[in-house]
């Protein structure tokens, strides 16, 4: 009757190492797996910046003036008015109590700095 409780609390040990070892090997392969991840994501996050950068010079070139000029002629078709198409527009330069005594007698000339063709 000795034997049995000892080889019933040395069949627990045994099992509790077990099931401790099989939870370790768990948590490895989970970490290992975790850390693949964490490298396709990083290499992700590389790719990424590199289409960030590439896409934000090339959004930069398309605000220059001449580039806006070239897909205007080339893509679009477009051509400059001719002179008897353009309007001039008054700026914004002369507010009412900036402008000239002269100016605003006249009525019809432009605000100082303007030009009218």
């Amino acid at each position: 009757m000795r034997q049995r409780p000892f080889l019933v609390l040395w069949t627990l040990a045994v099992a509790a190492t077990v099931a401790a070892f099989v939870v370790h090997l768990a948590l490895r392969g989970r970490t290992v797996d975790l850390g693949y991840k964490l490298g396709r994501a990083r290499a992700e996050q590389a790719r990424l910046r590199e289409v960030k950068r590439v896409l934000s010079l090339e959004a930069a070139s398309y605000e220059t003036p001449q580039r806006v000029e070239m897909v205007a002629r080339t893509l679009l078709g477009m051509t400059p008015p001719p002179p008897e198409r353009v309007i001039p527009v008054r700026g914004y330069a002369a507010l009412p109590e900036e402008r000239e005594p002269a100016s605003e007698e006249a009525g019809s000339a432009p605000p100082s700095g303007g030009q009218q063709e």
